[in-house]
């Protein structure tokens, strides 16, 4: 074999690799909070995935040596790895959904639902759109993308390619990472809960004592500014909260 046909060679296995981890790459950089956004363009999303699989193809090649040795059929390549790839974005982008979900809990529950109208793309709330908004922007200063390439290169060695994960193993999975998110959504929005209930108690003693009283009138004021009170103080708290679980489930996305 002379050097051009070692260059081709070379050349050909190279491109090889960076489309299987392209594969895996793309549906987890189209749905991860800021990359995945309906705002961002498509080329922008292409060029952020083609940057991803740039980084992760040199640390994932330990895996693929035998995938690129003896590559399996091509249809089977695609279905498997695109699968694990949109498994993976969609768990991240749970805890997307999570926030704008408690978001839409705290702004029902303190009368702030439509305060701003439709704030996003997405219809929510405008409590849910700030804490979206704030999220996201932690998600980039903490430089959560990083340990997101780390995390691809990890799921090589759980999934390896070409073997299509286990259906029920995967529906179990997602069951737990859904419900997972409406609790986690619950308990952001918990205080904003409880919050509401109270007012709500002590509106309506204050209705049986003082029935000649307007209390809607002395009410609505009270839980309107309440709840912008509240936003301002748990606001912090509540983004702490949710880069930590994010950064855990990068950390294990599959449990471990």
């Amino acid at each position: 074999m002379n050097e051009a046909e070692t260059l081709l060679k070379a050349s050909q296995d190279i491109l090889w690799l960076h489309f299987i981890v392209l594969l895996r790459a793309a549906p987890v950089m189209s749905l991860f909070p800021g990359f995945g956004e309906r705002s961002v363009p498509v080329r922008i999303k292409l060029v952020i995935a083609l940057a991803m699989t740039v980084v992760v193809a040199p640390a994932a090649h330990p895996f693929l040596v035998d995938v690129l040795r003896d590559p399996p059929p091509l249809a089977a390549l695609v279905l498997g790895e695109t699968l694990i790839g949109v498994l993976i974005g969609i768990g991240i982008r749970l805890f997307l959904m999570a926030l704008q979900t408690a978001g839409s809990i705290a702004a029902q529950s303190t009368s702030l639902a439509h305060i701003l109208g439709s704030a996003g793309v997405t219809p929510m709330p405008a409590i849910g759109h700030l804490l979206v908004v704030g999220a996201i922007a932690l998600a980039m200063i903490l430089d959560l993308h990083v340990r997101l390439a780390e995390m691809i290169v990890h799921t090589y060695a759980i999934f390896p390619v070409g073997q299509v994960p286990d259906t029920g193993l995967i529906t179990d999975w997602g069951i737990s990472r859904i419900s997972h998110a409406f609790a986690f959504a619950f308990t952001l929005a918990a205080p904003f809960v409880i919050v509401s209930v109270l007012y709500n108690l002590t509106l309506g003693v204050i209705n049986r004592a003082m029935p000649q009283m307007m209390v809607v009138f002395i009410g609505a004021p009270v839980i309107t500014l309440g709840g912008m009170v509240f936003l301002l103080l748990l606001a912090p708290s509540m983004l702490a909260l949710w880069v930590d679980a994010l950064h855990r489930f990068i950390l294990h996305p599959f449990g471990g």
